[in-house]
């Protein structure tokens, strides 16, 4: 079982007018689909589900998703948000199969920038290319984030997804379609105050 734990409700009205009714409510519509089962139209509490939403893990991690007191896990795949309330229109959910990988994105956490050779030198600007990584594995494999170690990045540096260690069971696809997928995720390079330096002795 996973360590994050989500209630939800069945529903059975469906249609733009019902997820009106439901939002009034305070309610969040909502679907989980995949595996052997049919997709099922759901319901959550939105002030709670909105507070949830607020960590990390809410994206990336395998949730027990608890319908009518039944546990299904399941990993989020699509949230709709208001344009510009802070209001979750809609949510889906994809069951997970412990026997089958799957394929989600995970944050990216970047640790020993500061005491790094790049991060204690002020002409160096240092820039992630990426905050996520899309990888592959089995659901008991699933990390929350992957950990980049920046301790010895030193000015001049790029940092490629083939660099990440990653953790036993998690695999990177995009490496494997070629080199020009191997992307730079993070550049450590001299900033503007040194080029324009150099510019004025050329």
């Amino acid at each position: 079982m996973s360590e994050h734990k989500i209630s939800a409700t069945s529903r059975k009205d469906e249609g733009k007018g019902a997820s009106r009714r439901l939002r009034h409510a305070g309610m969040i519509p909502a679907v989980v689909y995949g595996g052997d089962a049919a997709p099922q139209s759901i319901q959550l509490e939105h002030e709670k589900t909105w507070l949830l939403s607020q960590n990390e893990w809410f994206y990336s991690s395998i949730i027990d998703l608890e319908i009518d007191g039944k546990v299904q896990q399941a990993i989020l795949r699509d949230m709709q948000r208001h344009p510009y309330k802070q209001i979750i229109m809609h949510l889906d959910f994809q069951r997970v199969d412990a026997s089958k990988a799957l394929r989600t994105s995970v944050p990216l956490h970047f640790i020993n920038e500061d005491t790094s050779p790049a991060g204690k030198s002020a002409e160096v600007v240092v820039t992630h290319e990426l905050n996520e990584v899309a990888i592959e594995c089995l659901p008991k494999d699933l990390p929350e984030f992957i950990e980049v170690d920046l301790s010895a990045l030193k000015s001049g540096d790029i940092v490629h997804l083939s660099d990440i260690k990653l953790p036993a069971g998690v695999s990177i696809p995009e490496l494997k379609l070629g080199k020009e997928h191997d992307l730079a995720v993070v550049i450590a390079k001299l900033g503007r105050a040194e080029s324009a330096a150099e510019g004025e002795e050329k």
